[in-house]
């Protein structure tokens, strides 16, 4: 019976403790301009994406070649295409591609590396050795190449390059969850757990894992953005997204031939690349002080 009301009596502290530390995180992200500005710019694009069929004016794959290349007027908000396509329709649904590209492919770093990276750091030896010299050699390659290479065997298309770019992502995630969890595992509430009898993936996920939550959503900030940089990079090169898809990437690779007659296809398209990234970059640099108690 006592030990009973020890354990209620323990958990409303625990819960108390989990709201106030998440209270002052929150407090602490807001209080940083350039975070708060990142949200700002975040929210506006997920706005656009969520709202985009009726923000739209126009339907982004419609031609006119009546009103090819035109610049930006009341009736085109942002100009027209080579294909009298309505730019600023297009880049409103491009909104949605690249969101979905960013958070899938960094879905998909998460779901494989995470896991990667926690058996490798808590099992050590020849598994950790094997693990690591395969993350390493993916590593060699630099993130947008590894991303063009897996594109080529998969082929063109937005859901192989979310594949391409969550496969570049694994081993950023790998080798920052097996850092973590090396300092983690020599903790005494581990060793408590393994001697109340704990298996080894329940010790791993229950106990390990939570504790390692902070770099794994700050680098999952960082990542969105790279992902749509990643994405964006292999649309201009023709491995992403096909016509008439709207995406940001392509968009601008088709409109490098008319920079000169009209720069309006090359200057909305890389600006809108711009604001995103440069977003969830500041939001990543804000969770990163806030989530570290040294810098609170």
């Amino acid at each position: 019976m006592s030990t009973a009301t020890a354990t209620d009596a323990t958990l409303p502290k625990e819960k108390t403790k989990k709201t106030s530390e998440l209270k002052e995180v929150l407090k602490h992200l807001i209080r940083n301009r350039a975070a708060v500005a990142g949200l700002v710019i975040i929210g506006f694009f997920l706005i656009v994406a969520i709202f985009a069929p009726y923000i739209a004016t126009h339907s982004p794959t419609s031609t006119s070649l009546v009103t090819r290349l035109q610049g930006p007027s009341a009736e085109h908000l942002l100009g027209t295409d080579e294909l009298g396509r309505d730019l600023f329709s297009r880049m409103v649904f491009g909104s949605r591609i690249s969101l979905n590209i960013g958070l899938i492919s960094t879905l998909i770093g998460v779901v494989f590396g995470v896991p990667i990276g926690a058996v490798s750091g808590y099992y050590g030896g020849k598994l950790d050795i094997i693990t690591q010299r395969f993350i390493d050699i993916m590593i060699a390659f630099p993130g947008i190449l590894l991303a063009i290479v897996v594109v080529t065997v998969l082929g063109v298309g937005v859901q192989n390059v979310m594949i391409a770019t969550g496969i570049a992502s694994v081993p950023v995630y790998a080798r920052l969850v097996r850092g973590s969890v090396l300092a983690v595992k020599e903790q005494s509430y581990v060793a408590a757990a393994r001697a109340a009898g704990l298996g080894d993936f329940s010790i791993i996920f229950k106990h390990i894992l939570p504790n390692c939550l902070a770099p794994i959503i700050v680098q999952s900030t960082f990542q969105i953005a790279t992902s749509i940089l990643w994405a964006a990079g292999l649309g201009f090169l023709g491995l992403g997204a096909q016509a008439p898809t709207p995406e940001w990437g392509a968009i601008l690779s088709n409109g490098r031939a008319y920079i000169r007659t009209a720069h309006h296809l090359t200057t909305y398209p890389g600006l809108a690349i711009l604001f995103m990234v440069l977003g969830f970059n500041l939001v990543g640099d804000g969770l990163r002080d806030a989530l570290d108690p040294k810098t609170r």
